[in-house]
C-alpha cells in the first residue's frame, strides 16, 4: 500500500472499514455473500495502488452484492 498520498491513506481506511462492516454483518447474519464480499473489499486497499481504481473496484463489489440481494 502506497502511503505517500493522503487520498490513498484515507480511501484505504474508509473502504477497509466498509469491508469490515460487511464481513461482520455476514458473519452475524450467517450469510455467505456479504461475508465473502466484505473480506474481499477489506483486502482491496492492500492489492490496488490507484485511488480511482480502488474506489471503482469497491463500488463494483458493493453494487454486485446489492444486485445479488435484489434479484434473489
Amino acid at each position: 500500500m502506497d502511503l505517500d498520498s493522503p487520498a490513498m491513506l484515507f480511501s484505504g481506511l474508509i473502504i477497509g472499514t466498509i469491508g469490515l462492516g460487511l464481513f461482520l454483518y455476514g458473519k452475524k447474519a450467517e450469510r455467505p455473500a456479504p461475508l465473502a464480499i466484505g473480506l474481499g473489499v477489506s483486502a482491496l486497499p492492500l492489492l490496488i495502488h490507484s485511488v480511482a481504481l480502488l474506489w471503482a473496484a469497491a463500488g463494483a463489489s458493493v453494487a454486485a452484492l446489492w444486485a445479488w440481494n435484489k434479484l434473489a
